[in-house]
């Protein structure tokens, strides 16, 4: 029913910076939270980012570095990242929980893939 389209992938060296973005496709009722996933090779999927009207979580590897922010007007979520380090390799993928007039689901992007070479 929604899809959440990224956008902002790529590779960059160390030290650079990168701006994800993620949109969801279609208006909702609400959106209860917003965020950001990693998954690096050989890794499990970690939390990077998340905001809701309830406060941010950031990943400790990753919050004197990372900001997350959202445009509610545009159902919009974006996380700046400066400082990339190599272990910042990963996919990242959008998250978000979104309700309608009777349930709540959550829903995934399809991943964008970070580089960052040394």
């Amino acid at each position: 029913q929604v899809q959440l389209v990224e956008s902002g992938g790529g590779l960059v060296q160390t030290g650079g910076s990168l701006r994800l973005s993620c949109a969801a496709s279609r208006s909702v009722v609400s959106i209860n939270a917003m965020g950001w996933y990693r998954q690096a090779p050989g890794k499990q999927r970690e939390l990077v980012a998340v905001t809701s009207n309830r406060g941010t979580t950031y990943a400790d590897s990753v919050k004197d570095r990372f900001t997350i922010s959202r445009d509610n007007a545009k159902d919009t979520v974006y996380l700046q990242m400066n400082s990339l380090k190599p272990e910042d390799t990963a996919v990242y993928y959008c998250y978000a929980r979104i309700s309608t007039a009777y349930r709540s689901d959550d829903y995934w992007g399809q991943g964008t893939q970070v580089t960052v070479s040394s």
